[in-house]
């Protein structure tokens, strides 16, 4: 693999080990199997179930099933589990765009929006019992802002009536998410999972299902392109509607099984290990300063610091060691840095970045 280590929330540094993976994969012929053949369903069979330990997620009641992305996900999640009205937590531009998302589908989108660069706290929120759909993003990779799972616990209590989805593109698996507060959680594989970009993963209970077949029952669309029933149909035979991305199948079951040997608890000390090193080397540095003010708020797997160098400087200067962290987002891009800090970097890789920072 490159000898350049990419510390950007995405694409991100491929995980350890990601090119023996792939020359297995070419060796078994993966990248030609039908995805009707004993040999795909054994694939998908070992990869549900080594996510399905990862994460926490019971046994019974819950599925996986796999999207071309996570985005894509946001449309399935409201024609398939939303009718009318859903409810927004906004806290940087990919929350906000699940909202536009809703908004474009003629649903009645409701909002409760924050600064970008601040944290969303459910206390003093007022819910309701006509939303059908509560939608919050664990990590904002926009902004470095994480709401913390103690606060999406909240949603259940607030909105009685309503499936409870939580966007947890860039920070599976570190969260500890309580299965009986949620209903789905969905991420993609460029991330966290430091793997080609191209596959989503969508973790949905039998609520969520119930309501896809209330909603065809009443005669409502609920998407042409693989809708919710549709993939549970297949997904119990570990099968697909359609050819699916086989190999980001078959590489996310292997690195999943490599972080299972880890232990999901080990990779969050670590992952918090990693992210004390991150904060105390932006601290100390004359140029830097923690863009997330509050460290309850604060993202544990993508840091984002205000710079008064440019970052096209700061790349310049650390590809001379090979290495390269992300632009901010947006309007933001020229004025702050952002640095993942996901699975696939060791705390020996953090630590060469942190000593590299302060050179500059």
């Amino acid at each position: 693999m490159s000898n350049t280590l990419f510390f950007t929330p995405g694409p991100t540094q491929l995980y350890p080990r990601t090119d023996v993976f792939i020359k297995e994969a070419l060796e078994h012929d993966v990248c030609s199997i039908s995805h009707r053949s004993q040999a795909f369903k054994d694939i998908y069979y070992d990869t549900t179930n080594a996510l399905r330990e990862l994460i926490g997620m019971p046994e019974n009641g819950w599925h996986i099933f796999f999207t071309g992305s996570a985005s894509e996900i946001w449309e399935r999640l409201l024609t398939n589990c939303c009718e009318k009205e859903s409810f927004h937590f906004v806290n940087g531009s990919f929350s906000k765009k699940f909202f536009q998302y809703a908004q474009s589908l003629h649903i009645n989108a409701q909002k409760h929006e924050v600064p970008f660069g601040e944290g969303i706290s459910l206390a003093n929120i007022k819910g309701n019992d006509t939303a059908e759909l509560v939608c919050l993003t664990h990590n904002e990779t926009s902004a470095g802002t994480m709401t913390p799972v103690e606060e999406i616990n909240k949603a259940k209590e607030l909105f009685p009536n309503a499936l409870v989805a939580v966007d947890t593109v860039s920070s599976v698996p570190y969260p500890n998410y309580d299965f009986d507060k949620i209903d789905s959680l969905f991420f993609s594989v460029q991330k966290c999972f430091g793997l080609p970009a191209g596959l989503g993963v969508w973790v949905v209970n039998d609520k969520c299902i119930a309501k896809a077949e209330q909603l065809r029952k009443e005669g409502k669309v609920i998407g042409a392109h693989h809708d919710l029933l549709e993939l549970k149909k297949r997904g119990v035979a570990n099968q697909t509607p359609s050819t699916p991305n086989i190999l980001g199948i078959f590489l996310l079951g292997k690195v999943t099984r490599n972080m299972l040997n880890k232990g999901a608890e080990q990779l969050r000390k670590e992952t918090e290990h990693k992210y004390n090193l991150l904060c105390d080397a932006i601290t100390q540095h004359p140029s830097f300063d923690l863009f997330v003010k509050e460290e309850y708020f604060r993202s544990k797997t993508v840091v984002v610091a205000d710079t008064k160098i440019s970052p096209s400087e700061i790349n310049e200067k650390l590809a001379i060691d090979g290495m390269q962290v992300g632009a901010g987002y947006g309007d933001k891009k020229k004025t702050q840095i952002r640095i993942a800090n996901f699975p696939a970097f060791s705390v020996k890789e953090i630590e060469k970045l942190c000593e590299k920072l302060s050179e500059i």
